[in-house]
């Protein structure tokens, strides 16, 4: 899964969602990268895309990703 920009999606990745800056990648299901808060068997039926968790828009599955998702910033030890 890419950000428009082309860059890959991963597992603690802040991200803008709809213009909120508190997203963060807790999950990436196609490359079965799962945070202890949200383990892969809880959240591996899903098949594809990603959950990101805000204070605003709360859990969120994307199967894609659009022009409303931007990367702020990339986990230090990804």
């Amino acid at each position: 899964m890419k950000y428009l920009d082309g860059q890959e999606v991963r597992l603690g990745d802040r991200v803008r969602v709809d213009g909120d800056p508190t997203g963060l990648v807790v999950c990436c299901i196609e490359t079965q990268e799962y945070t202890p808060e949200f383990p892969g068997a809880e959240w591996e039926y899903l098949q594809r895309g990603c959950l990101i968790r805000s204070s605003k828009h709360g859990l969120v599955h994307y199967e894609r990703l659009d022009e409303d998702l931007e990367l702020i910033e990339r986990k230090a030890d990804c």
